[in-house]
């Protein structure tokens, strides 16, 4: 076979036969965020033995719904084309394919290929893969799945996060003057430095001086005990296939009690106070902050049918959405 001939593109597949690809009876990996070439090497000593292995690549450079954001840059084909070729150009029956294509095409090729495993490596999707249709296409075609780890070990997994702390964006500096709009992108800026892909939460503090407010302090949603833990060890929602708003099982702090602690670390102080948050707390982060001094709590989208706005509300905070 030429180089080629190992290649496929769904684009071109679509609308086409799938037998080329049936006929393998793969083990897929589907189009991973990055991973190393040491944790590539390692998937390929496990899984091809078991059979041929065909490799997704999205065509997108991040993972959907995190545009921007280096913790959820998808897999490139050059980081591992060298093993690809060494194992293509060995006497291996078995071989390594690639397919490129859309994640949003996800769900049709779970649908339209037999595959003989499919591999998740954790990261590479947004929320809990087991409320995504993806999943639903797989459970019904009776495909075996693995959840797997993008890293080798704890040690590169914590390396990882320590080499993308330098990449993410930074966000506003405190004493900053923002109106109430720009306090809501900070909110969301500092949402975007977590690595939870259930949903990213953030908040920005500020005292309001005439029609602005001025910035007291930022936080997010951090996994813990490192925010590289759930992609290693599994997000526990999945592993628990715990319902969307479950608090049961979570990874992270939330990003209420985050900037609570950072108060109190920093000496901020919290009086008539203004909480800028991209998602309304839950009710537990909501009958915490009705013991705190924070005034008032302006927040982007609804979460538990409000229950923060009724507690908030008859803690004599003041409450209100604001659409951006």
């Amino acid at each position: 076979m030429s180089s080629n001939q190992y290649t496929f593109d769904w684009s071109e597949l679509a609308f086409k036969s799938k037998k080329p690809l049936n006929d393998l009876n793969a083990i897929f990996i589907a189009a991973p965020r990055e991973l190393s070439k040491a944790r590539f090497a390692e998937l390929i000593k496990t899984y091809l033995p078991k059979g041929n292995v065909v490799l997704g690549i999205a065509k997108e450079p991040y993972i959907d719904g995190f545009d921007g954001q280096p913790q959820f840059r998808t897999l490139t084909l050059e980081n591992v084309q060298s093993i690809i070729d060494k194992v293509n150009k060995s006497s291996s029956q078995r071989k390594i394919f690639t397919l490129t294509y859309y994640q949003r095409e996800t769900q049709y090729i779970f649908e339209k290929i037999k595959w003989q495993r499919v591999l998740l490596i954790n990261g590479s999707w947004m929320y809990a893969f087991h409320t995504t249709t993806p999943y639903y296409a797989l459970v019904n075609r009776r495909i075996p799945i693995d959840r797997i780890s993008p890293f080798v070990s704890e040690v590169e997994a914590r390396k990882y996060e320590k080499t993308i702390e330098s990449q993410l964006l930074p966000l506003p500096k405190s004493s900053t003057i923002l109106s109430e709009t720009a306090m809501l992108e900070a909110a969301a800026q500092a949402a975007n430095h977590s690595y939870d892909y259930n949903f990213q939460t953030g908040v920005a503090l500020g005292k309001k001086e005439s029609k602005a407010y001025k910035l007291l302090a930022t936080a997010y949603n951090a996994v813990v005990p490192f925010q590289t833990y759930a992609m290693h060890y599994g997000a526990s929602r999945e592993q628990n296939f715990s319902p969307p708003n479950d608090l049961n099982h979570y990874d992270t702090v939330h990003a209420e009690v985050c900037l609570i602690l950072k108060a109190q670390e920093e000496n901020i102080n919290l009086l008539n106070s203004t909480l800028f948050i991209n998602l309304l707390p839950c009710p537990v982060c909501s009958r915490m902050l009705t013991k705190t001094p924070i005034a008032e709590i302006v927040y982007q989208q609804d979460h538990s049918d409000g229950y923060a706005v009724k507690m908030l509300e008859k803690a004599g905070k003041k409450v209100r959405r604001l659409a951006v």
